[in-house]
């Protein structure tokens, strides 16, 4: 007979969790596309309800909300779409110069007196794999917005239903689930998505802007993976920013690809620092270390779409823990550091 003790709770529970992630990894193809459909949504909700306050029935509301999606999109894919196609076609003879130009350096080293093995260098850290590696990226994210027409079907009944549901909780009446949860949610998301676009098509503007004046090629793609991986914490400006200094220095040398260079530190310390802050407030709640975990988790499950999602999902994760009294401690690891203050009695009796 199998008993409780025999089987703790934290085991069946993490044998669940397992199961679960095992699933999620399993129907990602489906799962990719559910989750962008609910990110563009979730940024398509502001001008949504703006239109709604305006007299716009709900119908017309999403409408032009869907009109403006898809016009969008049309211009982005007229634009990017070709030179996302002309690099992928040139992109094996610039990893043949990147190489070429990568063992004249050791050469050169090695007549300064310093021997490194060039195929070791190469082996170890091959700076034209990141060519390539850029170029898988855009690929995937190409790939999950393939199926675009059901990913446009999902986000319109998705804004039906976000203009529907408050009437159908209020017909509920007191069987209605608690909104506070759900509207704290819907808030704290939200919030993050729409200035966190708004920061990342800045930032995808200037670096476009300043990479077609030094002359790199494809300024408008770089300008793409540029807006794409600002939403991804921590590492997202260094890998978008490694593929445009390396196409610099195999088209227009050292220098121009130094001034590449220089261009997206200013500008990422420029929108981390001292815009995306004075908007965002104090972030989005969770602890730096917990973003690079779920960066990373996230990356791992779900693939490049979810490294752009990684702190979205962790912020449901940590309102889901915070639901629950006996899992509230697990948000408060989830999130930011708290400065420890003292209570009233102790500091009373220090001051005496």
């Amino acid at each position: 007979m199998i008993t409780n003790k025999q089987h703790p709770p934290f085991l069946i529970t993490s044998a669940c969790l397992v199961i679960i992630i095992a699933g999620v990894q399993a129907a990602g193809s489906l799962i990719v596309p559910l989750l962008l459909a609910l990110f563009i949504a979730c940024i398509c909700l502001p001008p949504l309800h703006y239109l709604v306050k305006k007299g716009i029935s709900a119908s017309g509301a999403v409408l032009l909300v869907t009109l403006g999606l898809v016009l969008l999109g049309g211009i982005l894919s007229a634009f990017v779409g070709t030179s996302l196609a002309d690099f992928s076609q040139n992109l094996p003879s610039y990893q043949e110069r990147l190489k070429g130009q990568t063992t004249q350096l050791l050469a050169w080293l090695a007549g300064m007196g310093i021997d490194i093995s060039s195929q070791a260098v190469l082996d170890a850290l091959n700076p034209a794999a990141a060519m390539g590696f850029a170029g898988k990226l855009l690929a995937s994210f190409g790939n999950a917005l393939a199926n675009t027409f059901f990913i446009i079907l999902t986000i319109i009944f998705l804004l039906f239903e976000s203009l529907s549901l408050p009437h159908k909780w209020a017909l509920i009446g007191e069987h209605a689930p608690s909104t506070k949860a759900v509207s704290k949610f819907l808030t704290s998301v939200n919030q993050y998505l729409v200035i966190k676009t708004w920061v990342s098509l800045a930032t995808a503007l200037v670096i476009s802007i300043c990479l077609a004046v030094l002359g790199v090629d494809y300024p408008l793609l770089w300008g793409l993976l540029a807006f794409l991986f600002n939403y991804v914490p921590n590492i997202g400006s260094i890998i978008a920013a490694i593929p445009a200094v390396l196409l610099a220095l195999v088209q227009l040398g050292a220098d121009t690809a130094l001034y590449v260079g220089i261009v997206y530190i200013v500008v990422n310390i420029v929108m981390g620092n001292v815009i995306e802050p004075r908007f965002m407030g104090k972030g989005v709640g969770l602890s730096t270390l917990i973003v690079f975990i779920s960066l990373v988790f996230w990356g791992w499950l779900l693939g490049p779409v979810g490294m752009l999602l990684s702190v979205p999902l962790t912020m449901i994760v940590k309102l889901a823990f915070e639901a629950s009294p006996n899992t509230q401690w697990l948000a408060i690891l989830l999130g930011p550091d708290v400065a420890i203050t003292k209570k009233p009695e102790q500091q009373t009796r220090s001051e005496a």
